[in-house]
């Protein structure tokens, strides 16, 4: 029972060595060289702006434009 028990610790210190040294693996290969980060996320527009865009009207051109409409809803 004792040998059975001995395997399980080491298997646990194996997982638990897998699981520290891949994120340790991953953060040195993009963290050291910036190509490879470059290449992997380069690929990707995350934010993309419009070219030019209008801007809104402001508050005298719209209170002009609501007397406008009322003025066209009372001739009516």
């Amino acid at each position: 029972m004792s040998s059975l028990g001995t395997s399980k610790g080491i298997l646990e210190i194996v997982k638990f060595g897998v699981y520290v040294s891949i994120p340790i693996f991953l953060m040195y290969t993009f963290a050291n060289n910036s190509k490879n980060l470059q290449k992997f996320m380069g690929n990707k527009s995350y934010i993309v702006y419009q070219t030019k865009a209008e801007h809104p009207p402001s508050p005298e051109e719209l209170r002009e434009m609501a007397r406008e409409m009322a003025r066209k809803r009372n001739n009516q």
